[in-house]
């Protein structure tokens, strides 16, 4: 190597790095997807990912840090509204490690080439937790909420995120939606019950953790969540309750690793699913994948639990359901003056 290649590199070395202090990434798909390799000591690893789990990656982190695979490895986090992380990572910011609220934030980037198509073909699917859809109340439950029908009566002030740019929002939409499928009502009252439910709405937050924020800062009686965001807002010492439903849905948030991402990045993906991690996740009010772990931590089990699969999955649901311009969302909200803007 000449003189002036060697400068070069290590000049295109250093960038790299500030890149990834920054978190700031790329600027194209292509390069989105190549992660920055083995850097010195144990490598690095660029995490994109939804808001919610922010409190449990402060503590797996350094969890995998302790490994043997994870000795000296240092990361980069980025947290937000699950569809506008996905996005963003599609539009070129760098990511080796990416977990999302829901499937199509993952398979938006095996479409254009940046997460392998086989992301979930392990035993869990590329499932690394689960929830359920929760309500969220002040302390002593003062409007007696104890289900979905209490939502649509008159004066009660419902927050929860916008479904066009928050995974765990559609999570939310498909939970009441499919409660009233579980109670016997036909799809057409079901959907009523959408309408009633989201004209009840004060507030849709661009995610999850911004709606936890407004709750959290006074505002509505009810908040829609994961069960795990309402664990962490007690944890935090939120003053609120919460309920699970008789009929909720089973939420499931995927993980993949990115094409060509940094050398110790399925190490760590791989760690999340041990039971060290799935422990962690438990303690922060997540439910495991792992069988096992039950010990640590009682979670209800509502009669009523189903899957999203019970609406064909998330390729008809986001189809019908959450389409801009046709689904029968976008057309409650629009009625309503809300946005259905992706970002």
């Amino acid at each position: 190597m000449t003189h002036t290649a060697g400068r070069m590199t290590t000049i295109v070395a250093a960038l790299l790095a500030v890149a990834l202090v920054a978190g700031c990434g790329s600027s194209s798909k292509k390069s989105s997807a190549a992660g920055g390799g083995g850097a010195s000591g144990g490598g690095k690893i660029a995490l994109v990912a939804y808001s919610t789990p922010k409190e449990a990656y402060a503590d797996l982190i350094p969890g995998f840090q302790k490994t043997p695979a994870g000795k000296g490895v240092q990361f980069t986090q980025s947290y937000g509204a699950s569809g506008d992380q996905s996005r963003a990572v599609d539009g070129g910011l760098h990511a080796d490690v990416v977990a999302f609220s829901l499937e199509p934030d993952v398979t938006r980037l095996v479409k254009d080439g940046i997460v392998p198509s086989s992301w979930d073909a392990g035993p869990h699917k590329g499932i690394v937790t689960d929830s359920v859809v929760a309500l969220a109340v002040r302390k002593g439950n003062p409007k007696h909420i104890t289900g979905w029908n209490d939502l649509v009566k008159p004066g009660v002030k419902i927050v929860t995120p916008n479904p066009f740019t928050s995974g765990g929002a559609r999570w939310n939409i498909m939970a009441a939606y499919g409660s009233q499928i579980a109670q016997g009502k036909t799809p057409a009252q079901a959907q009523a019950f959408l309408a009633a439910l989201l004209k009840n709405v004060v507030v849709q937050d661009k995610s999850a953790r911004d709606s936890l924020q407004t709750f959290s800062s006074g505002k509505g009686d009810v908040l829609i969540s994961y069960e795990n965001e309402a664990i962490t807002a007690q944890q935090k010492g939120v003053k609120l309750d919460y309920v699970v439903p008789a009929q909720t849905i089973l939420i499931e948030n995927p993980i993949a690793v990115t094409k060509n991402a940094s050398k110790p990045s399925q190490a760590f993906v791989t760690y999340l699913y041990t039971p060290a991690a799935q422990t962690i996740f438990a303690k922060k009010g997540y439910r495991p994948v792992l069988k096992g772990l039950e010990s640590v931590r009682k979670f209800p089990k509502p009669g009523g639990l189903f899957t999203i699969q019970k609406f064909g999955g998330w390729s008809v649901v986001s189809k019908k359901f959450f389409d801009p311009q046709t689904g029968i969302v976008a057309g409650i909200e629009r009625k309503l003056g809300v946005s259905t803007a992706s970002g």
